[in-house]
């Protein structure tokens, strides 16, 4: 906590004056144009990797970037893109995956996730990706982490269509999805079809 309390104290110090203008029009005004939806994973910084000023992204991160497909029983990942589709009226919606991810190898590699129940039941949503790369059976190690890793960016955004709030707002042409994996080692952010979510 130590270095959290430094940064705080940084933060208030070095870049709270310099922005306190924006901050006090961010105190009574919330319009994020983009959801970004990405994974949970420390070196992946949606507001870094975009350099976006605070108020201009709605951020979800879920590990391994996972949205689950609309369902009748409310959750938070839900909750959190229909009210940014709903109410704050996002005018675009980012899925990011990227290199090196942590449940994309699990799952590309088989791992035993028996010790992490939650976990392995949250990686059901990715079934569909896993699925699509297994009949691609010549990919194979860090290759096949990587092909996991952009199929389950398209299975996210097909996913991300099923709910009510985000098909309306495609049926109407207000929204437009967008699907990215970002390189940790390059810094590099690579486009997905985001037509693949009609496949």
């Amino acid at each position: 906590m130590h270095d959290l309390s430094d940064g705080l104290a940084r933060f208030r110090r070095d870049v709270f004056p310099t922005k306190a203008g924006l901050f006090a029009h961010l105190a009574t005004t919330h319009r994020p144009t983009t959801l970004f939806i990405g994974c949970s994973d420390a070196r992946v910084v949606p507001e870094l990797i975009t350099q976006s000023e605070p108020g201009e992204l709605f951020v979800v991160r879920t590990a391994g970037n996972l949205v689950p497909a609309h369902a009748p029983d409310p959750d938070g990942v839900a909750a959190s893109i229909e009210y940014a589709v709903a109410v704050l009226h996002v005018r675009d919606i980012v899925v990011c995956g990227h290199s090196a991810c942590g449940a994309m190898t699990a799952l590309a590699e088989e791992h035993d996730l028996s010790a992490v129940p939650v976990v392995s039941g949250w990686l059901r949503h990715a079934d569909a990706a896993r699925a699509r790369v297994a009949a691609v059976p010549e990919a194979s190690g860090p290759d096949r982490v990587a092909a996991l890793v952009r199929a389950n960016v398209s299975a996210q955004l097909r996913n991300l269509a099923t709910h009510p709030s985000v098909a309306r707002a495609l049926a109407e042409g207000t929204l437009t999805l967008h699907g990215w994996v970002f390189d940790i080692a390059t810094g590099a952010v690579h486009p997905v079809d985001a037509t693949a979510i009609a496949a």
